[in-house]
């Protein structure tokens, strides 16, 4: 081939519209490995080992089961273990599929650009150890993307809302998509979603080892059970040949117990030193709310008579974490999550009336808002402007700390809790009690998820790097709450009337110290003044409103 015919001087590389001259052969090997990916595979892709250099994929039974997985399904997500070749498995199917496919457009998405640019890297080595036959004359080529001259094109980015936003794709592949954060994997399919559904033969391929009930996780559950498109593929580590029980031993020697369940048993189990145990974790269950609106997600709609509690995490609605908040039943045993909010764009303006109107359906339910930073102008506009009156509020009582109650008492009492280590040290280990012994029941998919990465980091317990624990801090504001001695009166309705009664009796001792005075009226149970308005005389002594305990 002369230097014209190559393309930037890259030998191995045919530029376009350079004539090819096809045996008889060549032309019945190109239609054998266009039908077959799995022979073109084995016979033409070729991969960099470690011991021995460029040699031939001689693909293992599992992967062979994924590239056939791949072609005769659309929607595909696979949960494999670490080092099984899961990423060369899948170039090879992206390469088969542009080579032998004109003007089709593929998308190589991983957590990182740079990983990426390295999967397509990959990718363009296959490409380059091709029979000149079988390539395509190259149009451009570098290190983020390359276009084939019969039109096909692969890309490579990071996965991101923006990554595919306005583009037509026929294949979009995402590489350990369990290691995206939640927000940006849900972001990314809201925009993603018109581009997959626009064709009807558009395919997505989900690759990953576990970690956490994440996205990948709800994705994984979803398609186990029937309720999505996915069809899921399962590899256990032991298909991998000279991985045995010594093999195994060895692994968790060099590693953890803990370590290989996840990334190897691919067990969701979230990040290692977890606030709650990962045996719970793992038991744990979500469900579909019964409403959804708006960040809204309702699980149990309010009950006649039932107490109800809401702790409230406040952010600034930039985009990053979250406002959120939870409601509680805690009539009874074991306390109930019945519905939650999250939104990462609500101004803290805005938030209080949310708050406000689900407080008030959920029958005036007791109210707790963090007010380290911005949450302080929300319980302040709850408190002041809308006039809530089941805001609890906390004063501070020296070696005691901070304790809850309802209204002000003293120069050191604010509008909610003031998050500090002691209030986060009790909120997590009596947090840790309640969910460990079932005293308090979830089944609400991103608390779940924020549990799985609430793990230790130096004497405290934060979100892993890149997820969120908005959620999670409701969760620890409540299980501080629980362990007040405020909270017994709120939640025992025979305290609530006890002291109903007592309040009422001593408002009236102080209205009327010398007791009512009968004005002759007694007998009469109404009468018409001069302006015709009723007045119910039978009711007049009853000032219920004025100390009703809620």
């Amino acid at each position: 081939m002369s230097a014209a015919e190559v393309y930037l001087g890259n030998p191995n590389l045919k530029k376009a519209n350079t004539p090819i001259e096809f045996s008889q052969d060549n032309i019945l090997e190109f239609l054998k490995c266009k039908d077959d990916p799995i022979y073109f595979t084995r016979k033409y892709i070729k991969i960099v080992s470690l011991d021995e250099g460029l040699v031939p994929f001689n693909m293992y039974d599992f992967q062979e089961k994924l590239i056939r997985r791949f072609h005769e399904n659309r929607f595909n997500i696979c949960k494999m273990p670490r080092q099984t070749g899961k990423s060369t498995t899948c170039i090879s199917y992206l390469l088969h599929y542009a080579v032998f496919n004109d003007n089709v457009n593929i998308a190589v998405l991983a957590n990182k650009a740079s990983t990426a640019r390295d999967l397509l890297g990959r990718l363009q080595l296959a490409y380059e150890n091709l029979p000149r036959w079988m390539q395509q004359g190259i149009i451009s080529w570098n290190k983020g993307s390359l276009e084939l001259e019969n039109g096909s094109k692969i890309s490579a980015n990071s996965t991101s809302s923006s990554a595919v936003r306005g583009g037509s794709y026929n294949v979009i592949f995402l590489d350990e998509f369990a290691f995206i954060p939640n927000h940006i994997a849900d972001d990314f399919f809201a925009s993603v979603y018109p581009t997959i559904t626009s064709g009807q033969s558009t395919k997505v391929i989900i690759v990953s080892t576990p970690r956490g009930m994440n996205h990948f996780y709800r994705m994984w559950h979803d398609s186990e059970k029937g309720k999505s498109e996915y069809v899921p593929t399962d590899v256990h580590w032991s298909e991998v040949p000279g991985r045995d029980s010594v093999w195994k031993e060895q692994t968790i020697a060099n590693t953890s117990e803990a370590q290989f369940k996840i990334e190897f048993e691919c067990e969701f189990l979230g990040s290692v030193n977890t606030l709650i145990n990962p045996a719970k974790l793992k038991n744990l269950v979500y469900e579909e709310p019964l409403k959804r609106n708006a960040g809204l997600d309702i699980y149990e709609e309010p009950i006649k008579d039932h107490n109800y509690v809401m702790t409230v995490d406040v952010a600034r609605g930039l985009g990053n974490d979250y406002s959120a908040f939870i409601v509680f039943d805690t009539t009874e045993f074991p306390y109930k999550v019945v519905a939650k909010y999250r939104n990462n764009e609500i101004k803290p303006m805005l938030f209080p009336n949310i708050i406000w109107d689900v407080a008030r359906g959920y029958n005036e339910a007791f109210l707790l808002i963090e007010v380290n930073d911005i949450g302080d102008q929300v319980a302040s506009i709850l408190n002041y402007d809308l006039e809530y009156e089941n805001l609890l509020m906390a004063s501070m009582r020296g070696r005691n700390g901070q304790v809850v109650g309802q209204g002000f008492s003293g120069k050191k009492t604010q509008l909610g809790v003031r998050m500090t280590s002691a209030v986060k040290k009790l909120g997590c280990s009596n947090l840790k009690a309640i969910i460990e012994d079932d005293k308090l029941l979830s089944c609400d998919y991103e608390i779940i998820s924020e549990l799985t990465t609430f793990a230790q980091k130096g004497n405290s317990f934060e979100a892993e790097e890149g997820c969120n624990d908005d959620l999670a801090m409701c969760l620890v504001i409540f299980a501080w709450l629980v362990a007040q001695d405020y909270f017994k009166e709120m939640t025992d309705n025979d305290i609530r009337k006890r002291l109903y009664e007592e309040q009422k009796n001593q408002i009236e001792q102080d209205m009327a110290p010398f007791g009512f005075i009968s004005d002759g009226f007694d007998s009469m149970e109404s009468f018409k003044d001069k302006d015709g308005d009723t007045w119910h005389t039978d009711e007049y002594g009853d000032r219920s409103y004025m100390w009703d305990y809620r």
